[in-house]
């Protein structure tokens, strides 16, 4: 089961009302997503930071009714997942859905915006984008501070209700703070800073970190965060896996694309459709066991919603 924790085509629906069905202007789309393996995709509430903060939370909500209108409810082989046993249950002919959100300022500093948006199915909460907000600091920022008070208030809930925490985007001292408090660590979409120094990447501490809270992390495919200064290869993003791998990180590695959230993408990597080509070099480079694990095992283990 092929698993991608990373995309942004809600985002784009939402700004250019591109045709989910089938769009060039689309790195993902329905078409592309029932022709590639990828089994369960994550697709991201991000409302840009230049929305005006008094319409951010009703602009989430649009995301959210896109996600239904355009994906699940016309769809009948695509299923929500809201749990492992969602996971565990999806049939030989259906796509799982999971549904995200990146960046926590859409909610300001109001708890029970959250909720609501956990009530639709959110199962992945990404404390900060790039720009900083109530609940922490993104790395980004120039005071670099951690998580607020209000924060801890939002990472306790997320414990409560046994939803992932995501670092990705998350000032350092933030990342500290996460690992120390939250129960359920993931890294969405982010590379390692010990092959690619781009301060979005994760260094070989806090690889250490997320290995040690038993989390996960989602090697993405942003050029920028795979290789600098030259013209990237599917083959850099190897080393990657390879760096992560050497630090213990086998059982915690997966993937997440961030389609449709760059313009400039790896070659051989532009669209979901690429995936297979990804799947054929990756079952050359390693041993079917750890094929499996990268594609989706792990992300399967470790997803903290039971039922």
């Amino acid at each position: 089961m092929l698993i991608d924790a990373h995309c942004d085509v809600l985002y784009q629906l939402w700004k250019n009302n591109y045709n989910i069905k089938s769009s060039e202007s689309l790195q993902f789309d329905l078409m592309k997503w029932r022709n590639s393996p990828v089994k369960v995709q994550a697709f991201a509430i991000f409302v840009p930071a230049n929305v005006p903060a008094s319409q951010q939370y009703d602009v989430a909500l649009e995301m959210v009714e896109l996600f239904f209108e355009k994906i699940i409810d016309p769809n009948p082989d695509i299923v929500q997942i809201k749990s492992k046993r969602d996971l565990e249950s999806l049939e030989p002919n259906q796509r799982g859905a999971i549904l995200t959100l990146e960046g926590c300022h859409p909610i300001g500093t109001d708890i029970d915006k959250l909720i609501r948006l956990i009530d639709y199915g959110v199962r992945i909460v990404g404390l900060t984008w790039n720009n900083n907000n109530a609940v922490a600091d993104s790395i980004m920022s120039l005071e670099k501070r951690g998580v607020t008070e209000f924060g801890k208030e939002v990472i306790q809930l997320l414990n409560r209700e046994s939803i992932w925490t995501d670092v990705s985007h998350l000032s350092i001292k933030g990342f500290y703070d996460v690992v120390d408090q939250a129960d359920h660590v993931i890294a969405s979409h982010s590379n390692a800073f010990g092959i690619t120094q781009h301060k979005r990447n994760l260094d070989d501490d806090q690889i250490k970190a997320i290995v040690e809270r038993n989390g996960w992390i989602g090697i993405t495919f942003v050029p920028d965060f795979t290789k600098t200064n030259a013209e990237v290869k599917l083959n850099d993003l190897f080393l990657h896996i390879d760096h992560f791998i050497s630090l213990g990180a086998i059982d915690h590695l997966g993937f997440g694309s961030d389609f449709d959230g760059i313009v400039e993408t790896i070659p051989g990597l532009s669209s979901v459709n690429d995936y297979q080509h990804l799947l054929d070099q990756l079952r050359k480079r390693y041993q079917s066991q750890v094929v499996q694990q990268l594609i989706g095992e792990n992300f399967m283990t470790k997803f903290p919603r039971l039922f």
